[in-house]
């Protein structure tokens, strides 16, 4: 029954995280376009619009099937852990853990689109004041004014240079990971050898036993022939 209830809420949490995705993604885009078209002050203010309001509701009932999930998977943890379930125990760990992971993937995810949502909408309240100034100056000098041209270009050339250095810090990181992931696989690789190593030390006694004996076949081999050798020259002078 605790599992029923831990795949409907985390149906749940999945569609309500796509749609928190979609809506974060389409505020992004509505707001640049506002930002091209440089609005007048009858824009409505950012903490007032619907999508605001939206982004509110929608981050509190997806805390609220967090919490469940999680009290969920607590009483699913309570539960393999009481007796009478001794011989399900793997099992049971098994799919709690499932759940366990399930939960904080979404949480991650939750966290981190909230993330980037309070950090347009910050960016945006900074970069307010800007465009009003921008606009008051416009207006009241003239569409064509070329110094007003001249602060729209510089503008821009600002918002370009924000995205390359987001997509340079993005390659960056998946760099990082690539990384770090190269180096677990030598490690592993070297724990594998030396498991292998301190598994078959006899095997290397052995040889180094071949290898001494050699040596010393070699050292009498050797003898011999030079005893040999001077007893035949000792021969042939005498």
């Amino acid at each position: 029954d605790l599992r029923k209830q831990a795949r409907q809420l985390e149906n749940e949490l999945d569609l309500k995280l796509v749609s928190f995705s979609k809506l974060c993604t389409s505020y992004s885009s509505t707001r640049d376009g506002r930002r091209d078209r440089y609005s007048s002050d009858t824009t409505p203010l950012l903490n007032g619009s619907s999508q605001d309001r939206m982004f509110e509701t929608m981050a509190v009932e997806i805390e609220q099937l967090l919490g469940k999930l999680t009290g969920i998977n607590d009483k699913m943890a309570e539960y393999t852990s009481s007796a009478g379930v001794p011989s399900l125990n793997a099992a049971l760990m098994h799919t709690l853990q499932r759940h366990r992971d399930i939960l904080q993937d979404y949480t991650h995810e939750f966290h981190k689109t909230k993330a980037n949502f309070l950090a347009i909408r910050e960016r945006e309240n900074l970069l307010g004041s800007v465009r009003k100034d921008i606009e008051s100056y416009k207006s009241g000098s003239g569409v064509n004014n070329r110094r007003t041209e001249l602060f729209l270009k510089e503008h821009e050339h600002l918002r370009n240079s924000d995205r390359l250095i987001e997509e340079t810090i993005s390659i960056a990181m998946a760099t990082k990971e690539n990384m770090t992931s190269q180096r677990g696989m030598l490690k592993s690789i070297q724990s594998k050898m030396n498991t292998l190593a301190n598994r078959f030390p006899a095997v290397n006694s052995l040889i180094q036993r071949i290898n001494l004996r050699k040596r010393r076949d070699s050292l009498i081999l050797g003898g011999v022939v030079g005893v040999c050798t001077i007893l035949l020259l000792l021969y042939a002078f005498h």
